[in-house]
């Protein structure tokens, strides 16, 4: 369980607040409308209505007490980098903010924020791998040469062993684990046999991997 402080209750701001909720984390949240704190709220551990660009108002909310504060503001990129700017200045432990661009990606790092998320690159990104491959179900980029995959089973793989099809010299991907529906495989060794309906979540590297499953049906 974290301690979070998310700021700026936008669709993107309510979206993280409930998914965080439902992971059992403590979540404190802050807006400068007060019709949406007032709705928001009684599902969390605390809300405050107040502009965060005030460093004053900031400083009543014990900001190294926080694991992670989240600048989560969308459309006022100004605010965006003051709040970014002043959570550090006191003392924030790690501080993740959005942005719509890359110019913004760049000057909120400049200010100091730990993390910047890029929703819209995110998804496009993810989008266009999915439209150029129906094999891969999702995916995580960890740089810009590798990736987390998780793509389904090559139709001839169904009743082979992983000792035959070797994946990892063959292929260049190292199979982490495989889920079936919910369920997942905790400990595979080479005799594992795979079948029908698997789901494979495979490392390696992001031009290869996808190479490979385009070559797929």
């Amino acid at each position: 369980m974290k301690s979070i402080l998310l700021i700026g209750m936008g669709k993107f701001g309510r979206t993280l607040g409930e998914k965080l909720l439902n992971m059992g984390d403590e979540v404190m949240i802050a807006d400068r409308n007060e019709d949406v704190i007032n709705l928001l709220a009684p599902k969390y551990t605390n809300a405050v209505i107040c502009n965060c660009m005030n460093i004053e108002s900031l400083k009543t909310m014990d900001i190294p007490s926080f694991d992670v504060c989240v600048v989560a503001i969308g459309e006022d990129f100004q605010a965006s980098l003051e709040v970014t700017s002043n959570l550090k200045d006191l003392g924030a432990k790690r501080v993740i903010s959005k942005a719509a661009t890359e110019i913004q990606r760049k000057f909120l790092l400049r200010v100091g924020a730990d993390e910047v998320i890029y929703p819209d690159k995110d998804i496009a990104e993810k989008l266009a791998v999915r439209l150029n491959s129906a094999k891969v179900i999702n995916f995580i980029d960890l740089d810009s040469e590798y990736s987390i995959f998780e793509i389904a089973l090559p139709a001839k793989w169904s009743g082979k062993k992983l000792v035959d099809i070797n994946p990892r010299v063959k292929y260049g991907m190292n199979i982490l684990t495989i889920k079936k529906g919910r369920d997942v495989v905790a400990s595979l060794d080479g005799n594992y046999v795979f079948e029908e309906g698997d789901q494979l979540v495979v490392f390696g590297n992001t031009e290869r991997i996808l190479k490979f499953t385009n070559k797929q049906k």
